[in-house]
């Protein structure tokens, strides 16, 4: 028996992602949630056209007896959304950045508005399953991560927890992005004029996702260099982190922590000593790949994470957090 799953914002890239991926999943059936009254004319996802559509509205979306329904939308619309979503009984996982930090002050300070649900960020759950499952299972409401938090907890936190790097000397993060990760909205710095053929760093010690980063690993502000920047290729993140060495530590007992921290995590592949991955390696997929490279002579580390931010970075990362709140196998309708 399959279950009815909702997808408010499906018409954004990873709304629309959304739908791909749940269209090969064996335990549920989409459908579409119409938020936007000016909508009706714009082009369906791929796909989407053989699924059912409802209205935004509480009466629509009690009758479908939703299990679940994603929000793939803007914070200030999921916060709109999620007090009245819980109370048909559905459970919530919201793609935005809406209930991903933990007070409102926070909110306030990194997304520069008011939060106006500041109830609901003690209840919802951190989506990011290698750290967070067993929390996640028993959440009605469960944040996705950011998608460069993703690849930058995923990398930094086993070597933070099993104390090789030397925060004495700072972490930075040079981390670059496709543009699908700045929506579908037309904007002109991500109009192909002024993408293709350049290269640009944004948000310069500002930006949102950095709290995510600290929140997760326990590094303080200062300790942290996070610099965003657009690269023209439409998907993918590569993360390039820098780090210096403590004690006798070596490449091979660097990439050694990491295969013991993800012996058991589906989504995580680790590259031998030296090695490290590209973003076509995770291209439509939900894998995050990692690769170190470390000098002992001199303690410098280079880790090299990459993540589809369209997938684990979002919509892939959102369904493998339904799996487990809904108790389906972690890895169905991902691989």
């Amino acid at each position: 028996m399959t279950r009815s799953v909702g997808i408010v914002g499906f018409r954004g890239y990873s709304g629309a992602e959304l739908v791909r991926i749940l269209g090969g999943h064996t335990h549920v059936d989409p459908v579409l949630i119409e938020h936007r009254s000016d909508s009706a004319a714009e082009v369906l996802p791929r796909g989407a056209q053989r699924i059912k559509t409802i209205a935004c509205n509480p009466d629509a979306v009690a009758a479908e007896k939703l299990a679940v329904v994603f929000l793939a939308t803007p914070p200030e619309v999921s916060m709109e959304l999620t007090p009245w979503l819980l109370r048909t009984g559905a459970k919530v996982i919201d793609l935005s950045g809406a209930f991903r930090l933990r007070t409102a002050e926070n909110y306030k300070q990194w997304y520069k508005a008011d939060h106006t649900e500041p109830e609901l960020l003690g209840e919802a759950a951190y989506g990011l399953p290698e750290f967070c499952r067993e929390r996640i299972k028993g959440a009605r409401l469960v944040s996705n991560p950011g998608c460069y938090p993703t690849a930058a907890n995923l990398a930094i936190k086993p070597l933070l927890h099993r104390g090789v790097i030397d925060r004495s000397a700072g972490i930075v993060c040079d981390a670059k992005s496709g543009v699908s990760g700045a929506g579908r909205k037309p904007s002109m710095k991500t109009s192909f004029c002024e993408v293709t053929e350049n290269f640009s760093a944004y948000s310069l010690l500002t930006h949102r996702h950095v709290p995510e980063v600290l929140m997760n690993s326990g590094l303080q502000a200062a300790e942290f260099s996070f610099v965003a920047q657009l690269i023209p290729i439409d998907r993918g993140i590569l993360e390039t982190i820098y780090f210096k060495g403590s004690g006798n530590v070596t490449g091979e007992a660097i990439v050694g922590i990491y295969e013991d921290f993800y012996r058991d995590e589906p989504f995580v592949r680790v590259y031998d000593p030296g090695t490290v991955p590209d973003v076509r390696a995770v291209q439509q997929t939900n894998f995050c790949d990692i690769g170190v490279t470390y000098d002992p002579a001199t303690k410098r580390g280079v880790v090299v994470s990459v993540i589809d931010n369209l997938v684990k970075g979002a919509a892939g990362q959102a369904v493998q957090n339904m799996n487990l709140v809904l108790g389906y196998p972690e890895q169905e309708g991902l691989v």
